[in-house]
């Protein structure tokens, strides 16, 4: 049989193709739609040979598009975000509403979910998923309705949520029993905790608040490190070492008593927490609504909001 002229692939293939082509990996592909990296691989081997074109080159370092690859991701990008509105338009008006939030995991464990069933009484009706990431998501290519954005003060867009102050934490435990704490040189004594990236290494925690109060190029007792931040927050919190605390998600266990503040050496960060919404969803009522309870709940708790620039 002639095939038709205008037969696409199998949408499983492009499905499989745009979460390749956007994460630019097969392993994560693999994951986020339940199957193995082998399965992802054989079904791009199978679009490239319906096709008749390459559509990445594999490199020593992960995976690159290449033009033809590109030009399909762009289309499929595109065509599956038409498709999500759609489909969110013919929904049955009782049906209960979808937000998908992006955040990081430090935000989200230590800030957003204590706090976020205050959200969910208010709204019953709105179901919220929380999807935590380190990268820059693209929230209408990716589905995604809001995003809580860490970035610099002077450079992020969206509604500012509220700025960042950094200063060393540890348990009482640790203050009271373990080796001195008088003073920033102390820490020579103490293990400090940091956040190491898979991607972008040792995160700049401890270095601006060492040169800010002199110290820099401090060498401390050891260090321990974690791939996120609320890991960095759990081991300080049970007494493994000295963490830089990142106001306000940290302000909860300052005031249970959880971490304490040997000093009050306390620095300003260039960075904040910034609101923003997809497109498609600047243009949903719940999206809203989800905005302003981020923001008023900032605000009462004593952190002004604000435009950013």
């Amino acid at each position: 049989m002639r095939n038709h002229p205008f037969r696409l692939p199998s949408p499983d293939l492009l499905v499989t193709f745009e979460a390749a082509a956007r994460l630019l990996s097969f392993t994560r592909a693999a994951q986020e739609r339940y199957v193995t990296q082998s399965a992802v691989s054989r079904q791009i081997r199978a679009l490239e040979d319906d096709l008749g074109v390459a559509l990445f080159r594999r490199r020593h370092r992960g995976l690159a598009l290449t033009d033809d690859g590109r030009v399909l991701y762009e289309a499929c990008r595109d065509a599956f975000e038409r498709l999500r509105a759609t489909v969110s338009q013919l929904r049955a008006p009782g049906e209960r509403r979808v937000l998908t939030l992006t955040t990081t995991p430090g935000l989200a464990a230590l800030w957003l979910i204590p706090r976020l069933s205050r959200f969910t009484q208010a709204h019953p009706d709105v179901d919220v998923r929380i999807d935590t990431s380190l990268d820059m998501r693209d929230l209408d290519a990716d589905g995604i309705d809001v995003a809580i954005r860490y970035g610099r003060l002077d450079g992020m867009q969206g509604a500012r949520m509220f700025e960042e102050s950094v200063m060393p934490v540890c348990s009482p435990t640790l203050l009271a029993h373990g080796p001195p704490l008088a003073g920033p040189d102390d820490l020579r004594r103490h293990t400090l905790l940091r956040v190491v990236d898979p991607v972008l290494g040792v995160l700049p925690e401890w270095e601006p608040w060492l040169a800010a109060v002199g110290r820099h190029g401090l060498q401390p007792a050891g260090r321990l490190s974690f791939s996120r931040y609320d890991e960095v927050v759990s081991a300080a919190v049970l007494g493994h070492g000295v963490a830089i605390g990142r106001r306000p998600l940290i302000d909860s266990l300052l005031a249970e008593g959880r971490l304490v503040a040997p000093w009050s050496d306390e620095l300003a960060s260039p960075r904040g927490y910034f609101v923003v919404l997809s497109d498609a969803a600047s243009r949903r009522p719940a999206a809203h609504a989800l905005q302003a309870w981020l923001l008023d709940t900032a605000t009462r708790e004593g952190y002004a909001s604000a435009p950013a620039g």
